[in-house]
């Protein structure tokens, strides 16, 4: 059965897609710990990021780097966080979270942001990236 994110990717749950490439797919997280904090997956499924082939990992990275610097234009931050944390989802995945403190990317406390919000915030990272 496919994961949650495969539906995200193939459309049949709807996101604020990022950025997409024939590998990679980033997306803004519906419970965010700051504004403009994106998931960035491999298309592969696969549960465990380090069970990523290291080509594939690779990638993952270089694509999350491209997103993390259009986040970076995009949101007022220091810096943009990368976290590899979740067992909700058997999916690989990182998170992107602009930080302005490390308390910043506390995983207890979520922002609740409206439909326009969100549309506003990936709007301004598309346009960056």
């Amino acid at each position: 059965m496919a994961t949650v994110f495969t539906k995200i990717v193939n459309g049949e749950i709807p996101s604020y897609k990022i950025a997409e490439d024939e590998n990679y797919f980033a997306f803004l997280d519906i419970n965010p710990l700051q504004k403009g904090h994106v998931l960035v997956i491999p298309k592969q499924e696969t549960d465990y990021i380090f069970d990523l082939e290291p080509d594939v990992l690779a990638g993952l990275h270089k694509f999350a780097q491209r997103v993390a610097k259009a986040i970076k234009k995009a949101i007022p931050c220091k810096k943009v966080a990368v976290v590899v944390l979740g067992l909700e989802v058997p999916h690989a995945h990182v998170h992107l979270i602009p930080m302005n403190a490390e308390s910043d990317v506390r995983f207890d406390k979520k922002l609740q942001l409206t439909k326009e919000e969100f549309e506003e915030i990936a709007e301004k990272i598309r346009k960056e990236f």
